[in-house]
């Protein structure tokens, strides 16, 4: 009888190893499947992150549009006065935090007309045929993606 008891008592701790193994297995999928989720919504998170940080980025450009149009209009003894000196230089701090980002500014200006970088928005005589000729407008890259293309006219 003694024997017997072994024996079931046996059978019932490799039946409850079995068991604990299975467990064990289990519980390890599924942290792995935790940990690889947890990585993956980081990703997306840093990725939700880029788009917002992008399009407050964009919007900026016409705040440095404008700011660059009202220095080429001013004078010399214009840019001599003390307010218009803060304002040009709240403009250079502003094209500095955007540098920081990661924007700059894409050199067009008798570049090949590329569409992926460039709009064109007229034409112009030219020496030679498809140049960008003036830029009306500048165009940005962030982190080198095209974040607005330069609104140019190409030589015809």
């Amino acid at each position: 009888m003694e024997e017997i008891a072994k024996e079931k008592s046996i059978e019932d701790l490799e039946g409850h190893k079995k068991l604990e193994d299975e467990y064990l297995a289990g519980w390890q999928r599924e942290r792995a499947d935790f940990l690889n989720y947890k990585r993956e919504e980081m990703e997306r998170l840093k990725l939700f992150v880029g788009y917002a940080t992008e399009d407050i980025l964009v919007k900026l450009l016409p705040v440095v549009d404008n700011f660059e149009l009202a220095d080429k209009e001013l004078t010399e003894d214009q840019k001599k006065n003390g307010f218009v000196k803060g304002v040009l230089q709240i403009a250079g701090q502003l094209r500095e935090f955007l540098k920081t980002q990661g924007v700059e500014e894409m050199d067009s200006q008798g570049k090949k007309f590329n569409p992926e970088f460039h709009e064109a928005v007229g034409e112009m005589e030219g020496k030679e045929t498809g140049l960008v000729g003036e830029v009306v407008a500048k165009g940005y890259t962030l982190r080198g993606k095209v974040l607005r293309p330069a609104k140019v006219k190409v030589t015809k």
